[in-house]
């Protein structure tokens, strides 16, 4: 019996051994590369040995006025888009739970954007954007042609909440599937219940349903915030931090001193101080789950 366990434990690590080394190689390999680079310099030529400078690239950071900016953004960013999706993807998942006249097309068509590349949805807002653009054409048709067009990415006040716009566009699909697999887990006994005792319309959703979902708001909580706070592809592919730094976001802060700037190092410990606020974010995930694994 020893032998046979002995036997079932090698081959399910012989199945696993592919798997351990491709993540060990393209994650583990890489973050503590990066994390002895961040106490390194590098210059221009790679080949070059790293030169240790211990905490110089942290004090950098410390002081550099450009993080502060970047950090302020990407709060900006986290708060103008977690509550919208938290409170959007809810009330979606309330109304497709319901029994209405094609309520698989409404769940296929408010989860269509979630299958949408990011690429193509940054370029068709770019385009509904542009001056010469749908909206601008719209506002022209309307008020006549004494209207300025307004520059939505060319302007500091509006390309923030215009680059938010896309992420709330992409993600509420993605988060009203979580919230609609926490309603359809709600036994419908508790309805019938609460309405014998007078609980009626959304009253019942008082009562019974913001309760028993509370976990489910918290993983959507934490997690949209995790990717706003991680967000790039939108910045990148349609402002590249512009106008005036406005949309700078410190994961493309990150990028611009790796790949623009060849700071590399410093790059690194951009990234390791992402990394932790991350890992901040989890943890309230993790501490607010209890007992209730969501994922």
């Amino acid at each position: 019996m020893r032998n046979r366990s002995v036997r079932n434990s090698i081959t399910a690590w012989a199945f696993l051994l592919p798997a351990a080394i491709l993540i060990a190689l393209s994650v583990l390999v890489p973050a503590l590369m990066a994390l002895v680079m961040s106490f390194s310099a590098t210059g221009l030529d790679v080949t070059e040995p790293l030169r240790f400078v211990g905490l110089a690239n942290i004090q950098r950071l410390l002081t550099d006025p450009m993080v502060r900016q970047v950090l302020v953004t990407t709060f900006l960013y986290l708060i103008g888009v977690v509550p919208p999706i938290v409170l959007g993807a809810f009330g979606l998942a309330v109304l497709v739970n319901q029994s209405l006249p094609g309520r698989s097309l409404l769940r296929g068509a408010f989860y269509t954007p979630v299958l949408v590349s990011i690429v193509v949805a940054a370029i068709a807002f770019r385009w509904i954007y542009a001056e010469n653009g749908l909206i601008n054409g719209w506002l022209i048709a309307l008020l006549g042609d004494a209207f300025t067009p307004i520059g939505f990415l060319t302007t500091p006040q509006l390309a923030l909440p215009a680059v938010m716009l896309v992420t709330l566009w992409k993600g509420l699909g993605y988060y009203m599937v979580i919230f609609l697999a926490g309603l359809q887990g709600i036994p419908k006994e508790l309805y019938e219940a609460a309405e014998l005792d007078g609980s009626e319309g959304w009253r019942q959703h008082l009562d019974i349903t913001l309760p028993l979902m509370r976990p489910y708001v918290t993983l959507v909580a934490v997690v949209s915030s995790i990717a706003a706070t991680k967000v790039f592809e939108e910045v990148f592919l349609m402002t590249q931090g512009g106008p005036a730094d406005a949309t700078r976001t410190i994961v493309y802060y990150v990028y611009d001193q790796a790949f623009a700037e060849l700071e590399i190092s410093y790059a690194c410990t951009l990234g390791l101080a992402l990394f932790l606020l991350v890992m901040v974010l989890t943890l309230v995930r993790l501490a607010f789950a209890g007992d209730r694994p969501l994922i």
